[in-house]
């Protein structure tokens, strides 16, 4: 029996004990997850297409990985203009092996289903987290760069920085315009996934601008 099933803005034909990488899905290494958008199921001629999604249908998987692809370089340049613009992107994916395909509205086996109380078990625990105070989710993150010696210039004249991030930075150990103009392709990669930019840094043209203002 194959299934068709849709996550992530694609489709994939699956059977059961397949491993394949969908688009990032949330769970862990060994959770059980559920694909409830199936378009087509069945075997051979007998198959059911769905109108979109075929009733009672679902299919089930196991969390084998969580990762990032390789690294998509994009590099933009305007002729006479002086503009060049370099951004790099590495996409999340889930690595799932199928476990089950399952129609007319039958429930997952015993083994899927053992494992789901584990992830209701941590919900609390989530919960919880979620409720603590405003000083634990807005802790100071660890320092990446080592700040230069002096005074801190005000990273707020950067577009696109603001009073929050400019403490981030700073936590982070960027503290001067001159040190965000000096930055290397790695420096300006560990605080795009430090502070979940997704290229932010070359869209806004940090480098361009904290060179300036540090001439002036």
């Amino acid at each position: 029996m194959f299934a068709v099933i849709k996550t992530g803005g694609k489709q994939y034909r699956v059977t059961a004990d397949d491993v394949l990488k969908v688009e990032r899905v949330a769970g862990e290494a060994g959770d059980i997850i559920e694909f409830t958008e199936v378009m087509m199921v069945g075997e051979g001629a007998s198959a059911t297409i769905g109108k979109p999604t075929v009733d009672g249908a679902m299919v089930t998987a196991e969390v084998v990985d969580q990762g990032r692809g390789r690294k998509i370089i994009a590099f933009k340049k305007r002729r006479r203009q002086n503009s060049r613009r370099t951004i790099g992107h590495r996409q999340h994916f889930t690595t799932v092996k199928i476990a089950e395909i399952l129609t007319d509205g039958a429930k997952a086996s015993k083994k899927a289903a053992a494992k789901k109380p584990a992830a209701k078990a941590e919900a609390p625990k989530k919960a919880a987290a979620e409720k603590a105070p405003a000083k634990a989710a807005d802790a100071a993150p660890a320092a990446l760069f080592t700040a230069p010696e002096g005074p801190a210039d005000d990273l707020k004249k950067i577009s696109g920085v603001g009073p929050v991030l400019e403490k981030k930075l700073n936590a982070l150990g960027v503290t001067t315009f001159a040190q965000v103009a000096a930055m290397s392709r790695d420096d300006i990669e560990k605080l795009d996934d430090a502070l979940s930019f997704k290229g932010r840094i070359d869209r806004d043209n940090w480098l361009e601008q904290a060179a300036e203002l540090a001439k002036a």
